[in-house]
């Protein structure tokens, strides 16, 4: 959720001043809090948590084998619980006060000097601060649910082999290491991709190329699964499709919420959302019947969820003709990346992180770059290539190529760390048998 999107009027000089000279996170001592607005990301929030716990685990539970159901419902259920807590003791720290260009500084370790009766400054002493009409505390729980969904994205790329004590590690150091510094980066007034003029509303670059680009490193840096692919199956398709249908209800708070406040802008982020999710779905039914000759439930569904990946960061910039366009290109080549070119790579993504996230925050934030429009966003220089402004692709570019650069080598440190010290996967006997009795001591016995 970007720092401009939610911008809105200061009542009065006085607040103006006392913003830009108050230190990171500050209050501003006549801003108020909004009832409306506060009402709203209170929803949005809980919609975004909805996305990762139940509807996550219950979409990824659905497409691995019978035996690691569990295992894989818990790796969403835990990630939660280990991000909240990390979230809270220094995540949001590091992320969202002022610190530098790349991250934040240790001002709010375990939410030091929150007022929750006051409406907040983000970043507060640099130009371009952004008065909010909402308390600091509901600003970091929205981040929050952000920072847990990211890396229980990641667990898609290796959820049926990977040892659960590896797993907490990795979330860990992750969370930390890799997304703190890519969400102040892009979110926050002092980040160096901010100041780029990166334009992300809700988290194409932050939430989906840093995912899919972790969800690859570690598919690949793993190794493939050791049972045959016939024993790939889903357990069962139809957890997926409620999943799905969480995941897309829950989109809402994700994009319309990033607006920050109950106004036309969230609407307009709602209405791209929806519009852009079934077209997605469309399109990659069309493109999986051309080539399979059948439109498969599981492709339906991981198609809309492409879509509502593809229009992530274009959400507060376009309107529905771009959004059209988004979930049409989103849906297309998120398929042949998850289906196609992994036919030609000897690469195991168990889930296709990188084939739908990874790919489509990457084609989402390129368009986003073509079709953004100042009259959707507010901010005259907020234009892509069709309305005039050509250079916004290439600053598209230069975010996605940052944040890979980043996420790429930080996941490659981490996952060498983990596994020269615990082990990252279990046992080949294990993997065959399934990780829930193995791991969890329990499983589906019907």
């Amino acid at each position: 959720m970007s720092f401009a999107s939610m911008s809105k009027k200061c009542p009065g000089t006085l607040a103006v001043l006392t913003a830009l000279l108050l230190p990171a996170t500050a209050f501003a001592a006549d801003a108020k809090i909004d009832s409306g607005d506060t009402a709203w990301m209170l929803t949005s929030t809980a919609l975004v948590l909805l996305m990762t716990i139940p509807g996550l685990a219950v979409f990824y539970g659905g497409m691995v084998r019978k035996h690691n159901v569990l295992a894989t419902v818990m790796q969403s259920f835990t990630t939660a619980c280990l991000v909240a807590v990390i979230w809270a003791i220094v995540g949001y720290s590091l992320a969202f006060t002022n610190g530098g260009a790349y991250i934040g500084d240790l001002s709010r370790v375990l939410l030091n000097g929150m007022n929750m009766n006051a409406a907040f400054t983000l970043g507060a002493d640099t130009s371009g601060a952004s008065p909010m009409t909402i308390p600091e505390s509901l600003y970091m729980m929205f981040q929050m649910t952000f920072a847990i969904i990211t890396p229980a994205l990641v667990a898609g790329a290796f959820c049926d082999r990977i040892k659960f004590s590896a797993m907490l590690v990795f979330m860990g150091l992750w969370s930390i290491i890799v997304y703190a510094p890519i969400a102040h980066s892009v979110w926050h007034p002092n980040g160096f991709l901010a100041n780029l003029g990166v334009l992300d509303f809700a988290g194409g670059t932050v939430v989906h190329i840093n995912a899919g680009i972790a969800g690859l490193v570690a598919a690949i840096f793993i190794g493939k699964r050791v049972y045959t692919e016939e024993n790939y199956a889903p357990h069962n398709p139809a957890y997926s499709v409620v999943g799905a249908s969480l995941l897309w209800v829950g989109w809402f708070g994700f994009n319309a919420g990033s607006a920050g406040a109950a106004n036309g802008r969230a609407a307009m982020a709602m209405t791209v959302t929806m519009v852009a999710a079934a077209m997605a779905a469309l399109a990659w039914m069309a493109v999986e019947w051309r080539f399979k000759g059948k439109p498969s439930v599981l492709g339906i569904i991981t198609g809309a969820v492409a879509g509502l990946v593809a229009i992530t960061p274009a959400s507060g910039f376009v309107d529905v003709t771009g959004a059209l366009i988004i979930g049409a290109v989103g849906g297309a080549f998120c398929y042949m990346s998850a289906y196609v070119v992994k036919e030609h790579f000897p690469l195991d993504d168990s889930l296709d992180c990188f084939g739908v996230h990874g790919m489509g925050g990457i084609i989402g934030a390129i368009l986003t770059g073509v079709f953004a429009k100042a009259s959707i966003s507010g901010v005259a220089s907020q234009n892509g290539w069709i309305d005039g402004h050509p250079g916004q692709l290439w600053i598209q570019l230069e975010g996605i190529f940052a944040t890979i650069a980043w996420c790429a080598f930080a996941t490659w440190i981490i996952l060498i760390v983990v596994d020269r010290t615990i082990g990252l996967r279990v046992p080949e006997e294990v993997e065959r048998e399934g990780l829930d009795v193995n791991l969890h001591g329990e499983g589906l016995y019907r």
